[in-house]
Parts: C-alpha cells; structure tokens; sequence
C-alpha cells in the first residue's frame, strides 16, 4: 500500500490523505506553491494551443472562428472546448496535451458541452418572432418563411442486428448514421435543430415530431425537397406526371424553389466542417440527447459565423 511522509513534519500517512495534509502542512506550502509555480511556468510546446496567435488565421485553424468571435465566446466557451469540436481528438490524446487524466477530460467537456447549451444555443438559435409577418424576408413567394432539410452524422456499424436495420442511412460512408433536421430562414440563419433520430426515419416524420408544424399556416409555410411530398404547408418541387413533361411554369417553380433550397444544403455542410459532426461519432448512439446538444451547440457556432462569412447575399 503506498504511504507518504513529511519530511518538515515528519507526519506519513495512506496515498489518499496526501492532499489534504499538504494543503494544511505549514512544511509543505512553500513546496505546493513552487508546484503551482512550475505548472504555470510550463513550457508552451506542452500546450494544445502553443502555436496559437492573437490574428484572425491562426484563430480560424484552430476553432473557425476570428479572434473577435473568440475573445466574444471566451467567457462561455473555453478555447480548448472550441478547438475540441472543430477537431474532434480522442480523449486520450487531449488529457495528454492539457496534462489530467482522461476521465476529467470527458467530465470538463460534457459539462462544458451542457453549459453551452443552455446559453449560447437560445441565444444564437431561434424562431423568428415575426414569422408570420409579411415584410420578413421571403423566399420565391410572399408566403415561404423557412426551409427544411435533413443532415445525418455518421457512426461505425452497430454490433447488434436490430440497430443495424434502425440506423441504417444509404448515404451515410459507414452505412449508419444518425440522423437531424435543420431549419433556417431566408436570412440564411439556422432557426431550428430538432431532436436526434436513427437514420432509416423518414424525414417528413422528423418533421412531424419537430414542432415545427406547429408554426405553419397558409402564411407561413416551408420549403423542403420531395422528402416531404403530401404535408400541407410544406412547399416541395412538382413531380413530373407519369407519361408527361412538366409545363415551363412547372419547371420554372422548381428552379425557383431548388433555388431557395441551395443555400441550406451549404449550411448543412458548414456544420461538417467541425469534425464531430462531419467524421464518425465515437460517442454512444444511443445517447440522442448528448448527441443533440453537440449538434445544436455547433449550430449556434455556425450562426456567430454567419454573421462575419454569410454564405450569399
């Protein structure tokens, strides 16, 4: 069994009473004060973020986001938090870099991850409150307020056979995904981020369990891609009749709505360029409400980008 003793004491006792004596040992506070000093005084190539600069490059490599987004988010958001979504290292490898052990890694993000939600998300991530109002921004008509689409994250192959069939996802490159639904406005801003769903869901039944609905009338209504054919309000390019070309007004209303819907597809793929989101989920798929969090924290990261990067004007 280990033991300790004190040399400016003499006292010893068990490994697990080490700390509180040294905290309370008038011999050892001169020693934990040099320990302090030392930590402080690390070299920086120990550090994850050592060749950081204070410019706008150097800020966008590590995080994706410019000093000014950085230096607003400091007091939410720690840099090494910011740099572990955008790069998604192994917990192993960050407890290496920050010098603790991996279970405090995995304890200090999911906490993080936990505040961040219910700070930054409300504040970046909202309907608007003048949906329905006619002088909002529109897409092709007077009456289009929001498009919908569905994105899927990735994950390896489930073990069990039952949740190989549940999550499996065609275009996912594992095969099996998990899938979400965004919503944003004509403004180009993410508005919505349902919850997380296995990826053989239907997309219009992650729309129906959104709630987005529930906002939708003959003068709000949603644009999405023929996922989405049959539900009243929803707006989705015509099909062509059987036996049949599409009249010129109905390709031109398609033009019109593939149009409006584009800019969503590069919303979608602004959310993968954090690496938790565009790799493969190491985490438990079966924890949708984690999962849920990340997704809709690094929503809300991709708003405070758009407001500096739009994607169109």
């Amino acid at each position: 069994m280990l033991t300790w003793t004190c040399t400016g004491s003499g006292k010893s006792g068990l490994y697990t009473n080490y700390y509180r004596h040294r905290d309370n040992c008038n011999c050892c506070t001169p020693e934990l004060e040099e320990e302090k000093q030392k930590t402080n005084g690390r070299e920086a190539n120990q550090r994850p973020w050592s060749e950081w600069k204070r410019t706008d490059t150097s800020c966008i490599q590590h995080t994706g986001h410019d000093v000014e987004q950085v230096q607003e988010l400091y007091s939410l958001l720690p840099p090494h938090t910011l740099w572990y979504l955008k790069h998604y290292h192994s917990e192993p490898y960050i407890a290496s870099k920050l010098n603790i052990s991996q279970p405090a890694v995995n304890y200090f993000l999911s906490a993080v991850v936990d505040i961040l939600h219910s700070c930054v998300y409300p504040a970046f991530v909202s309907l608007p409150a003048d949906l329905a109002n006619r002088r909002t921004p529109h897409g092709p008509q007077q009456d289009h307020k929001l498009i919908v689409d569905s994105t899927f994250i990735a994950i390896h192959e489930p073990h069990d056979s039952e949740q190989r069939k549940e999550y499996y996802h065609a275009k996912s490159p594992t095969n099996y995904a998990i899938k979400v639904q965004v919503a944003r406005d004509f403004r180009h801003r993410i508005v919505h981020v349902s919850e997380c769903y296995h990826g053989s869901v239907h997309d219009i039944t992650v729309l129906r369990e959104s709630g987005l609905l529930e906002h939708v009338e003959e003068s709000v209504q949603i644009i999405g891609d023929k996922a989405y054919l049959g539900e009243e309000y929803v707006v989705t390019p015509r099909k062509k009749p059987r036996g049949r070309e599409l009249t010129q007004e109905d390709k031109d209303f398609n033009c019109d709505i593939n149009s409006a819907r584009a800019a969503i597809e590069n919303i979608n793929q602004r959310l993968k360029t954090y690496a938790i989101l565009g790799g493969v989920y190491r985490g438990r798929v079966d924890d949708f409400h984690k999962k849920t969090k990340i997704i809709q924290v690094v929503a809300a990261l991709c708003n405070l980008s758009l407001n500096k990067h739009p994607i169109r004007r």
